[in-house]
Protein backbone atom coordinates (compact mmCIF):
# COMPACT_ATOMS: atom_id res chain seq x y z
CA UNK A 1 0.00 0.00 0.00
CA UNK A 2 1.40 3.37 -1.00
CA UNK A 3 0.87 6.52 0.96
CA UNK A 4 -0.25 9.84 -0.44
CA UNK A 5 3.26 11.32 -0.13
CA UNK A 6 4.73 8.38 -2.10
CA UNK A 7 2.16 8.95 -4.86
CA UNK A 8 2.99 12.66 -4.82
CA UNK A 9 6.72 11.91 -5.03
CA UNK A 10 6.17 9.52 -7.97
CA UNK A 11 4.01 12.08 -9.78
CA UNK A 12 6.65 14.77 -9.20
CA UNK A 13 9.41 12.49 -10.47
CA UNK A 14 7.34 11.54 -13.51
CA UNK A 15 6.65 15.20 -14.33
CA UNK A 16 10.33 16.04 -13.89
CA UNK A 17 11.42 13.22 -16.21
CA UNK A 18 8.83 14.29 -18.78
CA UNK A 19 10.18 17.83 -18.77
CA UNK A 20 13.78 16.62 -19.03
CA UNK A 21 12.88 14.30 -21.90
CA UNK A 22 11.28 17.13 -23.87
CA UNK A 23 14.24 19.43 -23.27
CA UNK A 24 16.79 16.77 -24.23
CA UNK A 25 14.90 16.00 -27.45
CA UNK A 26 14.91 19.69 -28.40
CA UNK A 27 18.59 19.92 -27.45
CA UNK A 28 19.43 16.91 -29.63
CA UNK A 29 17.40 18.11 -32.61
CA UNK A 30 18.99 21.56 -32.52
CA UNK A 31 22.59 20.53 -31.89
CA UNK A 32 22.88 17.28 -33.80
CA UNK A 33 19.93 17.57 -36.15
CA UNK A 34 20.12 21.18 -37.35
CA UNK A 35 23.89 21.47 -36.99
CA UNK A 36 24.87 18.14 -38.59
CA UNK A 37 22.11 15.91 -39.99
CA UNK A 38 19.97 18.54 -41.69
CA UNK A 39 22.73 21.10 -42.32
CA UNK A 40 22.80 20.52 -46.09
CA UNK A 41 19.04 21.01 -46.40
CA UNK A 42 19.10 24.07 -44.13
CA UNK A 43 22.03 25.64 -45.97
CA UNK A 44 19.65 26.55 -48.79
CA UNK A 45 18.15 29.17 -46.47
CA UNK A 46 20.14 32.28 -45.58
CA UNK A 47 20.02 34.04 -42.20
CA UNK A 48 21.98 37.27 -41.95
CA UNK A 49 23.85 36.31 -45.10
CA UNK A 50 24.95 32.92 -43.72
CA UNK A 51 23.51 29.49 -44.47
CA UNK A 52 21.09 28.42 -41.69
CA UNK A 53 22.81 25.05 -41.21
CA UNK A 54 26.12 26.80 -40.58
CA UNK A 55 24.41 29.38 -38.36
CA UNK A 56 22.83 26.67 -36.17
CA UNK A 57 26.12 24.81 -35.89
CA UNK A 58 28.00 27.95 -34.86
CA UNK A 59 25.57 30.25 -33.06
CA UNK A 60 21.94 29.17 -33.17
CA UNK A 61 22.37 26.14 -30.97
CA UNK A 62 23.94 28.29 -28.26
CA UNK A 63 20.93 30.63 -28.27
CA UNK A 64 18.56 27.67 -28.10
CA UNK A 65 20.54 26.13 -25.23
CA UNK A 66 20.36 29.38 -23.24
CA UNK A 67 16.61 29.60 -23.91
CA UNK A 68 16.24 25.98 -22.75
CA UNK A 69 18.02 26.79 -19.48
CA UNK A 70 15.58 29.60 -18.72
CA UNK A 71 12.62 27.47 -19.82
CA UNK A 72 13.77 24.60 -17.60
CA UNK A 73 14.23 26.88 -14.58
CA UNK A 74 10.75 28.37 -15.06
CA UNK A 75 9.03 25.01 -15.56
CA UNK A 76 10.83 23.38 -12.62
CA UNK A 77 9.75 26.27 -10.42
CA UNK A 78 6.18 25.70 -11.59
CA UNK A 79 6.45 21.97 -10.89
CA UNK A 80 7.96 22.61 -7.46
CA UNK A 81 5.07 24.91 -6.55
CA UNK A 82 2.51 22.48 -7.95
CA UNK A 83 3.84 19.63 -5.79
CA UNK A 84 4.65 21.77 -2.75
CA UNK A 85 8.42 21.29 -2.76
CA UNK A 86 9.46 24.85 -3.66
CA UNK A 87 12.32 26.62 -1.97
CA UNK A 88 11.27 29.87 -0.32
Amino acid sequence: MTTESEKNAKAYWSATLGLLTKILIIWFLVSYGAGILFADALNGIKLGGYPVGFWFAQQGSIYVFIALIFYYAKKMGDLDRKFGVQED
